[in-house]
């Protein structure tokens, strides 16, 4: 087109901007590479020295009613960090073709299945308006946080009076109850369980568990119903209350198995540490793919070997304690010379994500259900397509049940779809593979690491 220009060009055919881009939100971990990013030696915001500002990305979603007020004061926060002569501030907002469970028909066949699947077309408009070199903060929460298992850990090294704070703070979590008083004896007795607790037995006592189909997760748990089904060696996750018996006394078969071969070292919070951050960057992986944006790297510090190292060595008093995240990039920003934060940085909260679960469920239950209705999963003997049906319906209508594992279970058949589409054109060939049963035939064991 005549008068185009390069930059001009470039966004015709959906390429992100020159530049350096981050996202910018009210809150610690994302807002901290910002102005990290920004305060870059030589010109603001650029890495090459050509004065370009660093280009700050800020979605917010208008279609989700639950926690408006914390949405606005996260905006407003995000205004006040932008208020820089090295940023240059978007704002991108997000109507009912960004909420999750949207646009699942444009996906790329990723190498493996992942929750973020189900939320990966919301990102990409975020994406979209990035930089050719992106900064995230995905796995901030799974680096710096604290698991709820460290307890355990700290009663080990006989540190009780260290759980004073935590247990205090979990208490005062989800509001005044009748059980506040209760709460933190609640939680050190279960602390305590755990650090008295042998691998083997715990392992043991989760096949147990999954077996006589207990546990599996809640609808919406509270943060301290989250800590206390998270203060154990392992747990059944979101999607096991869906699961069929034979799969679950499979999966209990192995677990068994691993509790008398493998005695396990270490202790309690660190292995549930480990295995929740190495979940997380597995989950990033297929999120890069899915959420894929033509000649855009998409970087993670948080998930970086270095920085991991470097937030291992942090005490476990000092990540136990109510907004240690918040407290360690504030010095992290101060040393960078940044300390004028916005009143309120740091703040967490999990609401607007569940709230927009919960609406982009309502708004694809149609389709959603029309995907079970031959699942492959329950060819493989792992669901049952009535049950899952059944499941999606009452999610939508505002019944308790965990999104999460009803976005995993999406997430799979969905993969699992798009890979049988693929079979046959490319790597493999539909007519000489055999069809196997993924439960009844059993899966063969790995090669021990």
């Amino acid at each position: 087109v005549p008068g185009m220009g390069p930059a001009e060009r470039r966004a015709a055919r959906g390429a992100p901007a020159p530049g350096v881009g981050a996202d910018l939100s009210g809150g610690s971990a994302s807002g901290t590479l910002a102005l990290l990013a920004a305060g870059l030696p030589g010109a603001p915001g650029a890495l090459t020295g050509r004065g370009e500002r660093l280009l700050a990305v800020t979605f917010t979603d208008h279609t989700t009613q639950g926690g408006r007020a914390h949405r606005d004061a996260e905006l407003e926060r995000a205004r006040a960090l932008a208020d820089n002569p090295r940023l240059h501030h978007r704002v991108v907002t997000g109507g009912e073709e960004a909420l999750p469970f949207a646009g699942l028909g444009t996906l790329p066949l990723t190498d493996e299945p992942g929750p973020s699947l189900v939320t990966a077309f919301r990102h990409r408009s975020r994406l979209l308006a990035g930089g050719a070199d992106h900064f995230t903060g995905h796995g901030a929460r799974q680096v710096l946080d604290a698991h709820p298992a460290r307890l355990a850990d700290l009663l080990l090294d006989r540190r009780r009076r260290h759980l004073l704070r935590p247990v205090t703070a979990l208490a005062r979590a989800d509001g005044p109850s009748a059980h506040s008083v209760l709460v933190p004896f609640t939680v050190y007795r279960a602390a305590r369980k755990l650090a008295r607790t042998p691998y083997g037995t715990g392992v043991a006592e989760t096949a147990r568990r999954l077996v006589e189909r207990r546990g599996g997760g809640a609808g919406d748990p509270g943060a301290v119903d989250a800590s206390l089904a998270a203060l154990f060696w392992c747990r059944p996750g979101p999607a096991a209350r869906w699961l069929t018996g034979e799969a679950l006394a499979e999966v209990a078969v192995r677990l068994g198995a691993a509790a008398t071969r493998a005695p396990g070292a270490g202790r309690p919070g660190e292995r549930r540490a480990r295995a929740a951050l190495a979940r997380r960057a597995a989950d990033h992986r297929v999120f890069e793919q899915a959420a894929e944006v033509r000649s855009q790297r998409l970087h993670a510090p948080f998930l970086d070997n270095q920085v991991v190292l470097a937030c291992r060595a942090l005490p476990d008093t000092l990540r136990v304690q109510p907004g240690a995240r918040a407290a360690v990039l504030r010095s992290v920003l101060a040393g960078a010379g940044v300390r004028d934060l916005p009143p309120g940085w740091g703040a967490t909260a999990h609401l607007p994500h569940t709230a927009a679960l919960r609406t982009g469920l309502r708004a694809a239950v149609d389709g959603l259900v029309q995907l079970f209705d031959a699942p492959l999963l329950a060819d493989a003997g792992l669901v049952e397509a009535r049950v899952v049906r059944k499941a999606l319906r009452a999610a939508a209508e505002g019944a308790a049940l965990p999104l999460d594992g009803l976005a995993e279970l999406v997430s799979t058949e969905l993969w699992l779809r798009r890979l049988v589409l693929r079979r046959g054109s490319c790597w493999t060939d539909a007519a000489t593979s055999p069809r196997r049963r993924a439960v009844a035939a059993g899966v063969p064991p790995r090669a021990r690491l």
